[in-house]
């Protein structure tokens, strides 16, 4: 690849590549004629499903994870079907170019697709790698003398990363489908994510709060009258204890302090009403605070998430548009360093919008956290060698795009400003108590007397445990035993706090400190975990499920190195060796699976397994007599005590308990647990006898709902001995055929009804639908029954719904008549209701509806479309079944449709002729 050739560019046409359609428009209106930029639209190329490589080589070493173990972990790529069509696009467009520059993204995912594209399109141009930080004038300008070759070293730990993953994902996942439940995942960051998040929640399950109080005083000067309030800070020379002063388990560890409690706090509030109180000192402290960096991916993602309510992947997209749109720079980077004309740019600004006083003599430094250079971006900044304000771009963005570009402008200026300036005073005052304890008050407050950085920007905190209000107050100017007036004295009582919840910005900035996982890697991260249903948000905080309990045990009981956090961020470290040159790829790979030395490596753990009880890991003790399991169709409490039946001695089935979705794993307390099991319907009831067969009839609590049924009983054994002898050809006799236990009729509740309400008539109702009404004229028999969504009619394969389920034995034959006589009402309708309705899909979070299309009805979350399997009416679908075909459809992907040859048309032979002619 050639390099340094921008003083010698052709003339020639010129193709840039780049990944979004977006970025290829900013970047054609500046690089003007001559060049014809493209969008790949991200990778071309990747890792195919096992099961559709081709047969030859699914018995090699490659068919297990697409990725040749045999021959240093070659991963065997394909054309992604859908980038086919671009593929050839790209290749048309290189026959005409005499030039061919590469200006994917400089990171490592950037510097992969460059690779991807020069293995696919393999140009017989001069081929040049082009980067820049932020989509400008200048910017690209300056890239296009900077031209440089393929950084290898980048690609190598960009393919390590994605090769790792396969392995990771491959090797785990089917241990979780066969020991929790089938479709789960994991993953090499989101287990040790899902981890950090269950840990978080075990803390809070484990917390046992405890009681304190502390006295809160109204005080005045005698002089000017002015009032403050101050805390009781200390009793007889001892600390009061506050929250800090507590562990988890609500254990008093705090030395030397004093524990009030209810009865001690109020009696001392009591005596300090007409006590004397005074100035006992005043102490002033110089206050400096210095600006924060500017943003890196993590701190943006952060700060979004505290100041703007975003997610990290909405902040993600949105800060993706505004670059390549050409107005921040590149928005992944651990660096939090600017340019020289960065720095210039937010100095120039702050002088001109706050006063040159607001602007320091000396330039701001700031220091990199990351220690990969090749990846060490610019900060993320507005785009230019001068910023345009927020009122500059008011008129081209809106809504989040507007308020994160706002938000990146003041972080980015204040960062080069001065530091804001003040005073903290504290003031200490106390009293004697009628009993004779000796009570002392403080108060602090800061008061800010050159404000330098906050005239632009404030950075925002995340929530932490026993935080103080120490917000900015002023207060009464006093001196040493200086008297005061005590115009009230109360007691107040508090509880010790558990663990506050990760919430996306919070998790985000853990991740960073413990070195799991990379800026380009967060959002997507955290956006997984919620899709595969192991975190839900709860306002803004991150609550694990039930089932995010039982993969986290598994890994950690059987996969420990894998979940371990400090081995994780050691993985990201040998990726930053390889990107730096430092350690080959796969030698990296073959040390982390097949082990080295005593070391032993993932494929050994996998294959040594041994057995692995599931009802263990899917268990988890609530109280002594209480367990939470986590079962096919959702978490449920079951009792550990057997009760057995005083008539036949067998153990009757253990007692149950559904537990509700949205209930915190930490909110389930023995007494909540209790409380679910003694309101639990009942699982089964006896409604009566049925006339006719004798069969009993009980009504149930089904998974899909409450429903009447009658028990058939098993044949007797001279039942069995007295069935008619059946002979073969020969004469002689057959054997006795096994029993076959009749189907019993069933029926769905109606909605009025419940388990414990519904009658032995309602329920020998129910059982007899389908409710035949008679014929047409045709001869076509006509029904009326109850389904999922409703009653309806049904003629062959006509179905028309009905008003009420009370309709159901009331409707006659005229008025199903009259119903069909009308035309069906599909295709183009003004505000067409779905047929049917599930809730939110818990893999996409959009809404599962039932829609009739041009080739019946089908299931769709709005994202994967699924027809409705054929001989299944729309009634009869479920929730559950709904998830479950969307979840197959996304598993097997777009379906491949083979191009049917064109019909031989006497048109097609023109060409032929026209060849033919320009020879002669």
């Amino acid at each position: 690849m050639p390099s340094k050739a921008a003083s010698k560019l052709k003339t020639g046409k010129k193709l840039v590549i780049v990944e979004s359609p977006a970025k290829s428009k900013t970047i054609a209106k500046y690089l003007g004629e001559g060049f014809v930029v493209e969008a790949s639209i991200g990778h071309i190329r990747d890792l195919p499903q096992p099961s559709e490589l081709p047969a030859e080589l699914k018995k090699s070493s490659i068919g297990k994870f697409a990725v040749d173990l045999e021959n240093n972990f070659k991963p065997y790529y394909v054309i992604s079907p859908d980038k086919k069509k671009k593929v050839a696009e790209l290749k048309a467009q290189l026959k005409d170019a005499d030039e061919l520059y590469l200006a994917t993204d400089g990171d490592r995912e950037g510097e992969a697709i460059a690779w991807h594209l020069l293995e696919v399109l393999k140009p017989k141009v001069p081929v040049y790698r082009m980067t820049f930080a932020e989509i400008t004038k200048e910017s690209l300008q300056r890239a296009l003398g900077n031209l440089r070759e393929l950084d290898t070293d980048l690609v190598d730990a960009q393919e390590t990363r994605r090769v790792v993953d396969r392995l990771f994902g491959y090797e785990l996942s089917p241990v979780l489908w066969r020991k929790v439940a089938p479709k789960l995942s994991a993953g090499r960051v989101q287990s040790v994510v899902t981890r950090m998040v269950v840990e978080r929640e075990r803390e809070r399950m484990a917390f046992r709060s405890a009681g304190y109080w502390d006295l809160l005083g109204t005080f005045s000067t005698t002089d000017t009258g002015e009032s403050f309030n101050a805390k009781l800070a200390a009793l007889d020379g001892r600390r009061v204890a506050s929250g800090r002063d507590f562990n988890d388990q609500g254990e008093l560890t705090g030395k030397n302090v004093a524990h009030l409690d209810e009865v001690a706090a109020k009696a001392l509030a009591q005596g300090l009403q007409n006590a004397s109180f005074a100035v006992r000192s005043v102490e002033h402290k110089p206050y400096t605070r210095r600006p924060a960096a500017p943003f890196t991916t993590s701190t943006l993602q952060q700060e979004a998430g505290r100041k703007l309510r975003f997610s990290s992947k909405s902040t993600m997209s949105t800060a993706q548009r505004l670059y390549e749109n050409g107005y921040i720079t590149y928005m992944r980077t651990d660096s939090s360093s600017l340019s020289d004309e960065a720095v210039n740019a937010a100095r120039r600004q702050a002088s001109e919008l706050y006063g040159p006083e607001f602007v320091p003599a000396t330039k701001r430094v700031y220091a990199n956290k990351s220690s990969n250079a090749q990846e060490a971006h610019e900060a993320i900044r507005p785009a230019g060698d001068s910023f345009r304000t927020p009122a500059q771009v008011a008129s081209a963005l809106r809504g989040d795009e507007f308020k994160l570009y706002e938000l990146i402008w003041k972080r980015t200026v204040a960062s080069q400003m001065a530091d804001a300036k003040g005073s903290t005073a504290t003031i200490k005052l106390g009293a004697c108590a009628t009993d004779g304890q000796d009570a002392e008050f403080s108060v602090s407050g800061t008061v800010i007397t050159f404000r330098g950085f906050l005239a632009a920007y404030e950075e925002g905190r995340d929530e932490s445990r026993n935080d103080s209000d120490e917000s900015d107050r002023r207060l009464p100017n006093v001196k040493e035993k200086d008297a005061l007036k005590a115009a009230d004295v109360t007691a107040n009582g508090h509880e010790t706090s558990p663990p506050p919840r990760f919430t996306e910005a919070s998790l985000t900035k853990e991740m960073e400190e413990r070195g799991i996982g990379r800026p380009s890697t967060y959002a997507s991260t955290l956006s997984t975990i919620m899709d595969r249903g192991y975190v839900r948000k709860q306002g803004s905080a991150l609550v694990p499920s039930w089932i995010a309990f039982s993969v986290v045990r598994l890994l950690e009981l059987h996969f420990t190195d894998y979940v371990d956090y400090e081995f994780t961020a050691d993985m990201e470290k040998g990726l930053d060796r390889i990107a730096n040159g430092q350690e080959q790829g796969s030698d990296w790979l073959k040390h982390f699976y097949f082990g080295a030395g005593e070391e032993t490596g993932l494929q050994s753990i996998v294959n040594n397994l041994g057995d692995i009880d599931a009802r263990e890991i899917n268990s988890m003790p609530i109280t002594d007599t209480l367990v939470l399991r986590v079962g096919k169709f959702g978490p449920y409490l079951e009792s550990t005590v057997q009760t057995v039946d005083a008539k036949t001695g067998e153990i009757i089935e253990a007692a149950r308990a559904n537990v509700p979705e949205d209930l915190a794993p930490d909110e389930l307390t023995p007494a909540k647990a209790q409380e679910l099991m003694e309101t639990a319907a009942p699982e089964e009831r006896v409604l009566g006898v049925e006339p006719v067969s004798g069969h009993t009839v009980v009504s149930k609590n089904g998974r899909y709902g409450a429903y009447v049924t009658e028990v058939i009983p098993e044949m007797t054994a001279e039942q069995i001995a007295n069935q008619p002898v059946e002979y073969y050809k020969n004469g002689k006799p057959k054997p006795p055929k096994k029993p076959v236990k009749a189907k019993p009729r069933t029926g769905s509740l109606f909605k009025t009804m419940t388990v414990d309400t519904v009658t032995l008539d309602e329920a020998l109702a129910i059982m007899s639908l389908p409710r035949v009404l008679g014929a047409d004229a045709e001869g076509n028999e006509i029904t009326v029954q109850n389904g999922r969504f409703g009653p309806y009619l049904k003629k062959g394969s006509d179905s028309r719904s009905i008003g009420t389920e009370e309709e159901i034995f009331t409707i006659t034959l005229e008025q199903a008549l009259e119903i069909y006589s009308q035309p069906k009402q599909r295709g183009a309708r003004a505000a067409v209701p779905p047929l049917a309705e599930f809730g939110d899909d818990p893999v996409s979070e959009r809404k599962i509806v039932v829609k009739e299309g041009r080739f019946g009805p089908y299931i769709t979350d709005g994202v994967t479309n699924i027809t409705v399997p054929r001989g299944t009416e729309v009634e009869e679908l479920t929730r559950e079944i709904a998830i479950e075909l969307l979840a197959d459809k996304r598993e097997r992907g777009p379906v491949k449709r083979t191009a049917k040859a064109p019909a031989k048309k006497p048109a097609a032979k023109a060409p032929a002729k026209k060849k033919v002619a320009a020879k002669k």
